[in-house]
C-alpha cells in the first residue's frame, strides 16, 4: 500500500497519522521529513529525484510518500499513476489555496500555472492575458523572473505557507524583479484594474468564446477598414490563440483579429501607428472584455521591443513588415493582402524566412436584401490570406 501524505504544515489529519505510523518507508524532501514525527522503524528516504523513489519503494509492504500542499494538484500523485502504482491520497490545503486565503481574496476566476521545471513564457503569456493569475514558482522561474517581464502588476509572493514563519509580502512586479525570497513559495499576479470580475460556474479560464469570428457591427471601425469576418474566422483557425500563447497584431486597424485571439484566452500585442485607431483598439478591446497591449507606434520602430510571439497577423505594412515579422521565432504568421501584386513578394519573403507557405484567395458573396422583399448575394472585395509556418 501506497499512501501519499499532503502536508501544509498543519497537524495531519487520523488517516494520515494511522498510515505514516504503521510505514516501513517514509519518502520526502529533507524539510518535510524533519518536521514530523516518523516511526523509528521507518526507513527513511529522502527525495531528490523520483527515480530514486521508485527503487526505494521496491521490497516494502507500506510506503508513506509526503508531499506538500494537496499531491494531486500539479503533484507528484499523477506522475505515480502513470508509473503504475496504485496509491491512496490524503490531501492538504493547496498552496495555492492557502495563498489566496492570506489576502482574504476569492480565485474561483483565476488561472492557476505551473513554471516549475517549465518554460517561462507561457506562463509570462498568462499573466499578461488573465488578471488573477496563481503561479507555482521554480527555480529560475519565480518573481523575480516574472517581475522582469511583466510591468504594472501587483505581485502576492506568499512564502512558507503554513509554517511558523510564513510570510507574505504584497508588492510591485518592478519591487519583486528586485527582491530575495525564502523557497517554497506561491506568486499570485494580479492586474488590480482588472480584478473585477462576473460570478461564473467554471473556474479559471472561462473557456473558449461562444461565436468567433463576430460581425463587424461590433467593432468601431473607421470607413469599413476592418478585417472581414469571413477572413478573421480563417485567420483563427491558422494563428491559433490559446492560453499560454503570444500573438502579435501588426497593423491592426480596428483591432478586430488580436480582439478575437484575446477572447480565445491569448496574450496579445497590436500594433497601429495611426493614434486614432490605437485609440479605437482599445476601446473595441473594453467593449468585449478583453485586454489587448496597444503600442502606438510605426511597426519597424516597435517590433524589437515587443516580447517573442507565437503567431503573428499581419495586417497592414509593407514588404519590410512582413520580413521583419517572417523572421521572428513564432510558429505560424498570417499575411492578409487586398492587392495582388503583393502577393509574389509575401510569399517570397515567407519562403526565405525557412517558413513553409500555404494560402488562399477568400472571395465572399453575402445576402443583401432587395426592395420587395427579395434578396441577393453582394460580392466582398477578395483577400489574399497567406499563412508561413516553421517546419
Amino acid at each position: 500500500m501506497i499512501t501519499v501524505i499532503g502536508f501544509d504544515g498543519s497537524p495531519l489529519p487520523a488517516r494520515a497519522r494511522a498510515a505514516l505510523d504503521a510505514a516501513d518507508l517514509v519518502a520526502g524532501t529533507a524539510r518535510i521529513l524533519d518536521e514530523l514525527d516518523l516511526a523509528p522503524t521507518a526507513v527513511r528516504h529522502e527525495l531528490v529525484r523520483l527515480d530514486d523513489l521508485f527503487a526505494a519503494i521496491s521490497g516494502h509492504d507500506r510506503v508513506c510518500v509526503l508531499a506538500s500542499g494537496d499531491p494531486g494538484f500539479f503533484g507528484i500523485v499523477r506522475t505515480m499513476r502513470e508509473t503504475g502504482l496504485d496509491v491512496e491520497v490524503v490531501p492538504a490545503v493547496s498552496s495555492v489555496a492557502a495563498a489566496f486565503a492570506a489576502i482574504g481574496l476569492a480565485w474561483d476566476d483565476a488561472m492557476v500555472v505551473s513554471a516549475h521545471g517549465r518554460d517561462l513564457r507561457p506562463v509570462v503569456n498568462a499573466c499578461r492575458a488573465f488578471p488573477k493569475v496563481a503561479v507555482l514558482t521554480g527555480p529560475h522561474a519565480g518573481a523575480r523572473e516574472l517581475g522582469a517581464e511583466l510591468p504594472d502588476r501587483t505581485f502576492v509572493v506568499a512564502q512558507r505557507l503554513g509554517h511558523a514563519d510564513q510570510k507574505v509580502e504584497i508588492l510591485s512586479s518592478h519591487a519583486a524583479a528586485h527582491a530575495e525570497f525564502a523557497d517554497p513559495y506561491v506568486l499570485l499576479c494580479l492586474d488590480e484594474s482588472r480584478l473585477a470580475s462576473e460570478r461564473g460556474w467554471l473556474a479559471g479560464f472561462q473557456g473558449v468564446p461562444g461565436a468567433w469570428a463576430l460581425p463587424e457591427a461590433e467593432f468601431a471601425h473607421r470607413d469599413s477598414m476592418i478585417t472581414k469576418s469571413e477572413v478573421r474566422a480563417l485567420a483563427l483557425a491558422r494563428l491559433g490563440p490559446r492560453p499560454g500563447r503570444l500573438v502579435w497584431d501588426i497593423g491592426a486597424g480596428s483591432g478586430s483579429v488580436g480582439i478575437e485571439c484575446a477572447r480565445f484566452g491569448a496574450a496579445v500585442v497590436a500594433v497601429e501607428r495611426d493614434a486614432e485607431s490605437a485609440d479605437r483598439i482599445r476601446t473595441n478591446a473594453a467593449a468585449l472584455s478583453v485586454t489587448v497591449e496597444v503600442v502606438a507606434a510605426d511597426a519597424l520602430d516597435a517590433l524589437d521591443r515587443l516580447p517573442c510571439p507565437d503567431s503573428v497577423f499581419v495586417g497592414g505594412g509593407g514588404a519590410e513588415v512582413i520580413a521583419a515579422c517572417a523572421e521572428t521565432p513564432a510558429t505560424t504568421v498570417v499575411v492578409a493582402l487586398a492587392a495582388i501584386e503583393r502577393v509574389p513578394d509575401a510569399i517570397s519573403l515567407l519562403t526565405k524566412a525557412g517558413r513553409a507557405v500555404d494560402g488562399v484567395l477568400l472571395q465572399s458573396s453575402r445576402l443583401s436584401a432587395l426592395p420587395g422583399d427579395t434578396h441577393r448575394f453582394a460580392a466582398a472585395n477578395p483577400v489574399f490570406l497567406l499563412w508561413g509556418e516553421r517546419p
